[in-house]
């Protein structure tokens, strides 16, 4: 069949160009459609639960919310793993299901026995987070007055231009998932409760907060016929500003209405908000989250983000700025640039070596003609394959193994027409070319297409990974595999037919290429002949330093992934479990401002996003603030740092300063890289499993100072599950049944009364804006007036509440994790100045010398290191099945052992170098590595 197809093509030249014409219109259309991104995306195939229920504490969270919803999603097919968290408000489940999964299925599957779950209809309902990637992250802004002096815009003016202009238009922008809100207080219209008011009056919370809501509606009555005109009967009583709330009636004594204003002050105010952000320690700002949607083509979905935000900024105050802070758009033409420097610059090199090897520029073209071609070929079917741009799939195209066939098909045929020529002593026409071409590649078809196939094998073993390795190295098989194909079929039709065309005159003796081998020869010849003349110790001293290779090996170290540089820094910063939002802000705006004076050079500016945004898919606590640092680009600009890894630790030093203050030093999307393989952000994470949160944060602690002792182990951060201060209000049943008050009425005042209560919602237009009633702030903060709240009695009575209960303080949890349906707590770490591997091991014997566990007590590692295992295991044993392929291939070529033996052996030899090299470069060895 391949002397068929070679035939055909040399005969039809017509036929073969236009097919080559056919490729490069096809690659260059798909080129323009090609998604690009940095780095693949391994976010594994999930389905994120959320539900927001404000009042209630981590335990309530975990046995009403959380644990319902495990057991409920437990029993759909192809679920691996199931992660969440309850702390104080928020339940958070990650479904992860098979690869193979369709995701939209899956969301499917969880909504439909989402409808089943048994949760109190006062806690409100979950919802499945956005239909986005753990990457989809691409775009992240703020919103600032341009004069930083200018205060005529308030938190809440900026939040309010942030749901309701900014975030209404992106959402409209194609691949945009969602615009999560930042910072910022939210609009309300609020009625600040004064309970000496209601008490002098006789008012109730549940009176007041049955007024609001009785105040607020409008309602249809179908319609009236008049004049042969039909007329929609409406009753508009909705609330439509702070005057209608004030107007509404609690009740009446003795026909004298008493009304909200009269025990409330009704105003604009602002929601208990779970999250801020700052600008440089200096000032607090509102800004957004823009999510991509799943499988879109991030370079493009930002290009649109950016055209939309001019259309949006033309919108806004003169006086006010948006100004991205995280842009995915930088860091991807960056990568984008450099993959395609680099393979400008092989091509090139391949070029020159084929010009002087070859000694002829038409053969070394037509050779070389194969990479561009080889290019657009691999970009269409990587549209095909639906596969992604990045510095994975295309930095590993390696052009030397394009071009080897077509390098061995160039130098036969040109051989051939060199002995044809000068046996018949003239040129040969171009009908003669081609049977020679077709004779002499009939001579080397075996050699080409073996060797392309060899290769294919070799790249074999990576389509077997699974999980995040899957993830993270099937498009780069994929796309080298594609690209080998494509090079193999090229060389088997147009380089033949291009050689029959092009290559009219013969190669000249004596040419610079003939010279240059000549002396090459002369150079080796000497070692060729003692090598000769002394095998065994020529095989000794083989032996010897592939042996050495092997210890050299074992000394590496191993890693998952080497590291890559994003050329920014994200900082997870936290403070003791407690401390408040308002606190966190002051503390965290220190840190920022003696980071910017320390390293004014090197740092250009920081956002502090502390606790959650509006949409949770990343929870963090109150006491928690993401740094953004972005550096500097031009490292020539540093002073007091020379690299990345010398400022991180001197960012480190400063951190110390601050009392309590524990932090993780990684970088945007290897913080979430880290996040996604093991639910932690760090490289590696330690789960202990055990029921009681006593147990498992004393463990914690020993293990923290367990790790303290390890060098390279630096960051040490474990997830806080105590420490939270909590106002216990415990209800007395007999004093209760004595007045005749339900638990409802008591969970219905204190919920009103503190944490405030939804009403109704007030419309200005198309914008919607929540009627809360609740505490003044400073009332809140006064357990005295904790302690009168009035509860009405089906009797009619008001009982003050500290007759009702018993109202304490004690420390509970701050967060609640399961691992598997299991609490677990996690202690990360980051690995700096040594490998992932060695450290796990050290770590591991320690644990099993130092620490003493209960019974029902487990520990468990993940995080890269875990992938490398798992990656190992596998790999362990489909590259023996690789090997042995390429040993039958081998001999399908040569029809005996001898000779594939001999070749096979340069297998195992060859990776002498490859050990030589990381060992001189001091990098771990890594899957990439070993690719």
């Amino acid at each position: 069949m391949i002397d068929n197809i070679i035939a055909i093509s040399v005969k039809n030249r017509l036929g073969v160009l236009i097919g080559i014409g056919a490729i490069i219109i096809w690659g260059f259309i798909s080129l323009q459609k090609l998604p690009l991104d940095a780095v693949p995306d391994i976010t594994n195939n999930q389905v994120v639960i959320l539900m927001n229920a404000p009042n209630l504490a981590p335990v309530e969270i975990e046995q009403y919310i959380t644990t319902p919803i495990e057991l409920e999603m437990s029993s759909i097919p192809k679920l691996t793993e199931i992660r969440s968290t309850s702390k104080f408000g928020l339940s958070v489940v990650t479904l992860i299901f098979d690869d193979e999964v369709e995701l939209y299925w899956a969301r499917a599957q969880v909504f439909e026995r989402l409808s089943k779950l048994d949760i109190p209809e006062e806690f409100g309902k979950p919802y499945l987070a956005p239909v986005t990637t753990g990457l989809g992250e691409i775009f992240q802004y703020i919103i600032k007055p341009k004069n930083p002096k200018d205060t005529s815009h308030s938190l809440t003016d900026l939040r309010t231009i942030q749901d309701w202009v900014i975030r209404k238009q992106l959402l409209g922008t194609e691949g945009v998932a969602e615009v999560s809100s930042f910072g910022g207080y939210v609009k309300e219209y609020q009625a600040i409760i004064d309970p000496i008011k209601m008490k002098s009056v006789g008012v109730t919370i549940n009176e007041l907060f049955r007024a609001i809501e009785d105040a607020n509606g409008n309602m249809g009555g179908s319609y009236i016929e008049k004049d042969k005109r039909a007329y929609l009967i409406r009753g508009i009583g909705l609330i439509k500003d702070l005057d209608d709330l004030k107007k509404a009636a609690i009740k009446f004594n003795k026909d004298v209405p008493i009304k909200v204003a009269d025990v409330a002050e009704v105003r604009f105010g602002q929601n208990i908000r779970n999250g801020a952000m700052t600008l440089n320690g200096e000032k607090e700002v509102v800004g957004g989250v823009i999510m991509m949607q799943i499988g879109e083509n991030a370079h493009r979905v930002i290009k649109n983000i950016k055209s939309k935000m001019q259309e949006i900024q033309q919108q806004l105050p003169d006086d006010l700025v948006i100004e991205p802070f995280i842009d995915r758009e930088k860091l991807v033409d960056r990568t984008i640039n450099t993959v395609a420097l680099n393979l400008t610059e092989g091509a090139i090199i391949v070029l020159l070596v084929l010009i002087i090897f070859l000694g002829d520029i038409r053969a070394a073209l037509i050779a070389a003609s194969v990479i561009p071609i080889t290019m657009l070929f691999t970009f269409g079917m990587m549209i095909q394959f639906k596969l992604v741009g990045n510095l994975m799939s295309l930095g590993a195209l390696d052009f030397g193994l394009i071009v080897d066939g077509s390098v061995i098909v160039v130098e036969g045929v040109a051989f051939g027409l060199s002995y044809f020529i000068k046996k018949m002593g003239s040129s040969l026409s171009y009908a003669q070319r081609k049977e020679v071409v077709i004779q002499e590649m009939a001579k080397i078809k075996k050699s080409v297409f073996f060797g392309g196939l060899i290769i294919l094998i070799v790249y074999f073993p990576l389509l077997t990974l699974t999980g995040t390795e899957g993830r993270m190295f099937s498009p780069l098989t994929k796309t080298v595999s594609i690209a080998i194909v494509g090079a193999l079929l090229l060389s088997i039709t147009y380089v033949p037919m291009m050689c029959a065309w092009l290559m009219t005159k013969p190669h000249h003796e004596g040419s610079l290429s003939d010279r240059l081998v000549d002396f090459l020869y002369r150079f080796f010849e000497p070692q060729l002949r003692f090598s000769l003349q002394y095998r065994w110790v020529v095989l000794g001293a083989t032996l010897a330093v592939f042996l050495f290779s092997l210890y050299l090996f074992g000394k590496l170290g191993a890693v998952f992934m080497p590291k890559f540089d994003e050329g920014d820094f994200a900082i997870e910063t936290r403070l003791p479990v407690g401390t408040s939002l308002s606190e966190t802000m002051a503390t965290a705006s220190k840190i920022q401002r003696e980071l910017l004076r320390k390293f004014p050079q090197e740092i250009k500016g920081i956002v502090g996003k502390h606790g959650t945004s509006e949409i949770p898919t990343d929870p963090m606590p109150l006491e928690a603030v993401d740094l953004i640092i972005t550096l500097e680009k031009d490292r020539s600009k540093w002073v007091n740092a020379q690299s990345k890894d010398e400022l991180a630790e001197k960012i480190a030093m400063v951190f110390k300063e601050f009392a309590g203050v524990t932090i993780s030093i990684q970088q945007p999307i290897e913080n979430r890289f880290n996040e996604l393989i093991s639910g932690a952000k760090t490289d590696v994470v330690f789960s202990i499993f055990g029921k009681k949160l006593e147990t498992l944060t004393a463990k914690s602690n020993e293990l923290v100072g367990l790790l303290g002792k390890v060098e390279g182990a630096t960051d040490i951060n474990v997830v806080k599950i105590d420490g939270l201060p909590q106002l216990n209000v415990t209800y007395d049943r007999d004093a209760m049944l004595r007045y005749g008050v339900s638990i409802d009425q008591m969970n219905e005042v204190i919920e009103t009364a503190y944490a405030g209560k939804v009403a109704g919602v007030a419309f200005e237009g198309d914008r919607r804006y929540n009627i809360v009633a609740r505490l003044a702030n400073f009332d809140r903060s006064d357990f005295r007036n904790f302690e009168s709240l009035l509860i009405l009695t089906d009797r009619g009575d008001e009982i003050p509440l500290s007759q009702l209960a018993t109202i304490s303080t004690n420390i509970g949890p701050t967060e609640i994790r399961h691992l598997t349906k299991s609490r677990a707590i996690q202690v990360g770490v980051n690995v700096r100045g040594r490998d992932i591997e060695s450290l796990v091991k050290e770590v591991e014997s320690l644990i099993k010398t130092k620490m003493e566990l209960p019974p029902g007590y487990t520990i468990e590692f993940g995080g890269q290191f875990k992938n490398l295992l798992m990656a190992r295991e596998r790999l362990s044993v489909v590259v023996p099945v690789a090997l042995v392929i390429i040993f039958g291939l081998l001999f399908t070529t040569f029809g005996n052992i001898k000779d594939s033996l001999l070749i096979f052996t340069l297998v195992p030899l060859s990776l002498i170098g490859g050990v030589f090299g990381l060992y001189i470069r001091q990098i771990p060895f890594s899957i990439s590595a070993g690719v």
